[in-house]
C-alpha cells in the first residue's frame, strides 16, 4: 500500500498535477496593473483594448531555458511585478497596458532534431538548418502586433520588449521589423548559456573567451554571431539594460555599445541600485537577489522606470 501511495505522489509531481507551481503562468492575457510591488498579480485573458488611440501596448516575452526547443512554463509571477508597477500608468495623456505572450510551445527545426542538450553538443558545426525557434519568436510577436494594430492601436504606440530570450527576440524584431513597432526595451538580452560565467571573460578577456566558445561549439556561436550581425544592421532606436554581473551576457554584451541608436543602460557594478539593495519576491518579502540576470525582477529595478517611460515617451 505503501509503495503504491509513493507511485502515486511521483505521478503527481512529474505531471504537474496537485504539485503544479502556482508561480507559473503558461498564459497570455493582460497584466492587471497594482498599486504596491508587494501585491498578488493576476492577468487577464480577455484580448479586449477600450479607446484603443489611448492606450500604449508593452508586448513582454518571457526567458527561456531550453534555447529551441519546447518548454513546459513560460512566465513566473515574480518577474511580472515590475510590469504590474509599470501598467495602468500614463504617458503623454495614454495608458500603459502590459500584454504577456507565452510562447514556450515553440519549437526549432535544430531542437526538434538534437533536443534540448544536443544542441550544445560539439559535432553540430552550423550554419543553422531551417527555422529557429527564435525566428518563430519574432513572427508569433509580428502576429500579435498586427491583432492591436487591427484592433485600433497606432504602431507607434505598440513597445516590444522581454527579459534574457525575451529581451534577445526584442533586439531581433526591432532590428527587421521598426517599422511595425514604436520602439523596443530589452531587458538583460541572452540566449545563449551563461557565457560571460562559463567562459570567464572577466579573467580572460572578450576576444579568448570567444575563441573558446567558437572552437567548442562551433554551430552555436555562429548561430549566435550571425544574430548579432542581424541586430547590428538593423540599428533600431531600442533601450537596453544588461549587468556586468549577469552570467548569461553580462560581460559579453560590449558590442551593444557600437552600435549607434541603441541606448544601453549598465544597471549597476554591484546588486544595488541607486544604493538600494535589490530584493525578489520570498517567502518573506525580503529575497536578495543573487543572480544578476534577474535583477530586473527586484524592486530596485522601479529606479528605472522613470527612464522606461521617458524612452516612451520620446517615441510617441
Amino acid at each position: 500500500m505503501r509503495k503504491f501511495l509513493v507511485i502515486i505522489m511521483l505521478s503527481l509531481i512529474l505531471s504537474g498535477g496537485a504539485y503544479a507551481n502556482p508561480e507559473s503562468i503558461k498564459k497570455d492575457g493582460f497584466v492587471i496593473p497594482t498599486n504596491k510591488w508587494k501585491d498578488k498579480i493576476k492577468i487577464d485573458e480577455n484580448f479586449v483594448v477600450t479607446n484603443p488611440k489611448d492606450k500604449i501596448i508593452i508586448i513582454y516575452n518571457h526567458g527561456s531555458d531550453g534555447n529551441d526547443v519546447k518548454l513546459k512554463d513560460c512566465f513566473w509571477r515574480s518577474e511580472l511585478r515590475n510590469m504590474a508597477q509599470l501598467a495602468g500608468d500614463k504617458i503623454n495623456g495614454k495608458e500603459i497596458m502590459v500584454y504577456i505572450h507565452c510562447q514556450g510551445q515553440l519549437e526549432g527545426d535544430l531542437g526538434a532534431k538534437l533536443g534540448k542538450i544536443g544542441m550544445w553538443m560539439k559535432k553540430w558545426e552550423g550554419p543553422y538548418p531551417g527555422t529557429s525557434k527564435m525566428d518563430r519568436r519574432v513572427e508569433g510577436n509580428l502576429d500579435v502586433i498586427k491583432k492591436f494594430v487591427n484592433m485600433g492601436v497606432p504602431k507607434k504606440q505598440i513597445f516590444m520588449s522581454g527579459h534574457s530570450c525575451g529581451g534577445w527576440a526584442t533586439l531581433r524584431l526591432t532590428a527587421k521589423y521598426m517599422e511595425e513597432v514604436g520602439g523596443g526595451i530589452s531587458l538583460m538580452p541572452a540566449c545563449f548559456w551563461n557565457l560571460s560565467k562559463k567562459y570567464k571573460v572577466k579573467k580572460v578577456g572578450y576576444d579568448e573567451a570567444m575563441k573558446k566558445f567558437h572552437k567548442k561549439y562551433p554551430g552555436m556561436a555562429q548561430w549566435r554571431q550571425e544574430q548579432i550581425d542581424i541586430i547590428k544592421e538593423g540599428n533600431a532606436p531600442v533601450l537596453i539594460f544588461t549587468h556586468p554581473m549577469d552570467p548569461f551576457e553580462g560581460l559579453t554584451s560590449d558590442w551593444m555599445d557600437k552600435v549607434p541608436n541603441f541606448k544601453r543602460i549598465v544597471v549597476s557594478e554591484k546588486k544595488k541600485i541607486n544604493g538600494k539593495k535589490c530584493k525578489l519576491a520570498g517567502s518573506n518579502w525580503e529575497e536578495p537577489v543573487k543572480n544578476a540576470h534577474t535583477i530586473d525582477w527586484a524592486d530596485c529595478f522601479m529606479h528605472y522606470h522613470p527612464v522606461i517611460k521617458e524612452y516612451i515617451a520620446s517615441r510617441l
